[in-house]
């Protein structure tokens, strides 16, 4: 009659368990678009994506903490590159990386992957300016594509073309970011849109800067979704090779950002006015709707 209770008290006490709920807290607080996608998941899976999701935002915000003093920040990235090490071989000091060290064995998460994390931020916080595409789709790769490559090695994919086109829908969803966040990344002193981009359409980095470019915006910003829409396309071939509830979880998330999308081309200014976010009330719909959607 009291098993019942005795399970959860062990649960309750069990150091893996509240390393998970710990994870899990952290991201329903900070990943306010992508916890959307990771409630469809199985246990196990929603645990590892919280973990994965947790380190790459505590990595992230290092280069938010340097601000224009980067001095330390090379010592502080090596102590991210050791927590990875040391959880690639089973070894963890804080929640994340109790989860994380179980995820990497179950999941075959190489290092590798997760080391690309940390150059991304490195890289980020060195450059502020992005002459090419090129250039700039390999920033994209480092912080976003790879991430969507180590969550489709914890859904588990039938054909090793899903981790291209993992990497696709992580170049779709980080531009519709750089997209989004132009005021807030300038205020910053910051411009992550192309060199050449600019320069084809007539936009100045001054302009930008300022929160004030020509009517030519409207056509930069044009092609920035055409281009974020071809990698969108390309990504979401990812669902037929990936289990039905991680394709709800990827649907949710790209269509949330496909909606932010939307709304920026119905309204090119608005990022240079604020963010652009969905509603609790429009997601769960998109959430919803995911569900529903034939794969």
């Amino acid at each position: 009659m009291h098993k019942p209770l005795e399970v959860a008290s062990a649960a309750a006490t069990d150091p893996l368990r509240q390393a998970e709920r710990y994870c899990e807290r952290m991201a329903r607080r900070e990943a306010k678009n992508f916890y959307w996608g990771f409630v469809s998941l199985p246990r196990d899976q929603r645990v590892a994506i919280y973990a994965l999701y947790d380190l790459a935002r505590q990595i992230d915000d290092e280069a938010d903490k340097a601000g224009s003093n980067l001095d330390d920040l090379p010592q502080r990235l090596e102590l991210h590159r050791t927590r990875v090490k040391e959880s690639a071989r089973g070894l963890y000091s804080d929640p994340i990386t109790h989860v994380l060290s179980h995820a990497i064995r179950r999941y075959r998460i190489p290092e590798a992957e997760l080391l690309m994390l940390i150059d991304g931020v490195e890289m980020d916080a060195a450059c502020t300016r992005y002459a090419t595409w090129q250039e700039l789709q390999h920033y994209c790769t480092l912080v976003a594509s790879v991430v969507g490559r180590m969550c489709v090695r914890i859904f588990g994919f039938d054909d090793r073309a899903a981790l291209q086109y993992a990497d696709e829908l992580g170049l779709a969803l980080q531009l519709t970011n750089i997209l989004r966040d132009v005021r807030e990344d300038a205020s910053l002193g910051r411009i992550y849109l192309p060199r050449e981009d600019l320069q084809r359409f007539g936009v100045t980095e001054a302009e930008i800067l300022r929160a004030a470019p020509s009517a030519a915006w409207n056509d930069l910003v044009a092609f920035e979704i055409a281009r974020a829409r071809e990698f969108f396309a390309a990504g979401y071939r990812v669902l037929a090779h990936i289990p039905r509830r991680a394709a709800a979880c990827v649907q949710t998330m790209a269509s949330i950002y496909e909606h932010i999308l939307e709304m920026i081309e119905s309204d090119p200014r608005l990022p240079l006015r604020e963010r652009a976010a969905l509603s609790h009330t429009q997601k769960l719909r998109i959430m919803v709707g995911s569900w529903l959607r034939p794969m």
